[in-house]
């Protein structure tokens, strides 16, 4: 097992030995001439890459030890494919594939020829973008797995990256390294076992950013009780574990700007109460607090990089139990706003959570847009299945927003409608609204129900359930929990909202 341990940048020189990774597109495979170093390695290999069935195609590899003509212990030739059209999410995909070759090649050190296919320097911000992929494709969550004998073949590895100008890398790293920190944060929260990341652990969590300058709040019960939480408070009711308020804000913008503000569902396990869930999978509920995961990791990013904006991330921190004290269907419960809520499934408690912690922020921090996470609705898979998260919003200049930076960041969103129409499936009869509209539409019901607790704020809803956990593994990812959000919420921020 080889993990990351370190990564540096170099000037681009000629290695005398070692094991070198060359990325070469497809004109290696059809002998053309390539420029540069990558040209010195590879020239004349062609035939031999036309023996390997070698083509240059994405993410091919051709490996050859002690390559004759070199001194090098070993060269791994990577293709790019193409070289016109290629982008940041490529550069980042690249980073994790060839982390993924030299990881079985249990090496201790090795070196990456960062040069563009044809010979081309090659920007500084997507050398770091290939830095973080090799990085994000390292996680892994092996913490609690006995210490077996074998495991004294563990192995570290310190990867170098030979660029055209390693100071302007370095300091592109320096930026990019601290948002992949923050994705590797949100992915260790989302797979801590429940058991062990509770309210009260998931909070101290959250303190921790204040080693970054991150000024961090922790409401307890009391606090909340006497805020008139009572949606929140109706979800935890039934468990032993008393629930938490934890608010993070980082002011590196403007004295006085409004704050971008960031919500998050944070359940630390969902067994659905009263309406308990069925037990097949019932485990993955450990990551129903992915939208909270997903607002501390960014925070984290914004905060490592010293974004200068003023950022504020509140996540609403309970566990949902069955238990003699828990709340029931057809309980009606008053939410902070003031707003009645029956509650005609307690297996929908993620929006009451929301309802407060939305509501709390907009009305102490008078946000300029106030975005919320969640693993809301499972019928957000079956609408959008695992690929993209849904985005729901009452304004079209923010959605438009978070759809660049989706596009900008490689996580992706797509639009799902909201109207009157809709909102007229969740008025309630003995109560101004009930907590769940049945099945149909159901992430859309969902967000209605959010919308109202907005107060016309310029509000976004995310409902990552597909994409938070779970999700198919890839060049970047190959653990259960991905950190969806970090990275797309980091990238609003920068393109919209720093002074």
């Amino acid at each position: 097992m080889t993990k990351l341990n370190k990564i540096s940048f170099s000037k681009i020189d000629a290695p005398s030995k070692g094991i070198v990774v060359a990325l070469a597109g497809e004109a290696l495979a059809t002998g053309a001439a390539t420029a540069g170093l990558v040209g010195d390695l590879t020239g004349g290999l062609a035939n031999v890459a036309e023996i390997g069935g070698f083509s240059g195609k994405k993410k091919t590899s051709l490996d050859l030890v002690a390559p004759g003509g070199l001194s090098l212990d070993r060269l791994i030739i990577f293709g790019t494919g193409a070289v016109d059209g290629l982008t940041r999410d490529d550069w980042r995909a690249f980073g994790g594939a060839v982390f993924a070759s030299l990881k079985s090649t249990k090496a201790e050190t090795a070196t990456v020829v960062l040069e563009a296919p044809e010979g081309d320097e090659l920007d500084a911000e997507l050398a770091a973008e290939f830095a973080m992929g090799a990085k994000l494709r390292a996680y892994e969550f092996d913490k609690y797995k006995s210490k077996k004998d074998d495991d004294k073949a563990k192995k570290t590895l310190k990867l170098t990256l030979q660029v055209a100008d390693p100071k302007a890398a370095r300091k592109a790293w320096s930026t990019a390294e601290g948002i992949a920190d923050g994705v590797i944060l949100a992915r260790d929260l989302v797979n801590e076992p429940a058991n062990v990341l509770g309210p009260v652990e998931f909070a101290a969590k959250a303190a921790e950013l204040e080693a970054l300058g991150v000024e961090v709040e922790i409401l307890g019960e009391k606090e909340m009780k006497k805020l008139k939480m009572a949606a929140l408070l109706g979800v935890s009711q039934g468990s032993v574990r008393p629930p938490r308020l934890a608010v993070m804000r980082w002011n590196g913008g403007k004295k006085g700007a409004a704050p971008v503000a960031l919500v998050g569902k944070g359940v630390v396990f969902d067994t659905g109460g009263i309406s308990i869930k069925p037990a097949g999978g019932m485990e993955d509920m450990k990551g129903d607090m992915g939208g909270a995961a997903a607002v501390t990791g960014a925070m984290h990013a914004v905060a490592a990089r010293k974004a200068k904006a003023n950022v504020v991330g509140v996540i609403g921190l309970v566990e949902n139990m069955p238990d003699g004290n828990a709340q029931r269907p057809g309980d009606i419960v008053t939410a902070m706003s003031g707003t009645t809520i029956e509650i005609l499934n307690t297996d929908a408690e993620g929006r009451l959570v929301l309802a407060d912690a939305m509501w709390y922020t907009q009305e102490k921090y008078k946000p300029a847009i106030m975005i919320d996470l969640a693993t809301l609705t499972g019928a957000v898979l079956v609408a959008l299945g695992n690929l993209n998260a849904g985005l729901f919003s009452n304004n079209d200049e923010l959605a438009d927003k978070l759809l660049e930076a989706a596009k900008a960041s490689g996580e992706p969103l797509w639009r799902l409608p909201l109207s009157k129409d809709y909102d007229k499936i969740i008025d309630a009869p003995n109560a101004d609204v009930k907590n769940t509209g049945g099945r149909w539409a159901g992430s859309i019901t969902a967000a209605q129900f959010l919308q109202r607790f907005s107060n016309d704020v310029p509000w976004a809803h995310l409902d990552i359930a597909g994409t938070a956990f779970g999700a198919p593994k890839d060049d970047i990812c190959q653990s259960w929990a991905s950190g969806y959000g970090v990275r797309l919420l980091n990238q609003l921020v920068a393109d919209h909202y720093e002074s």
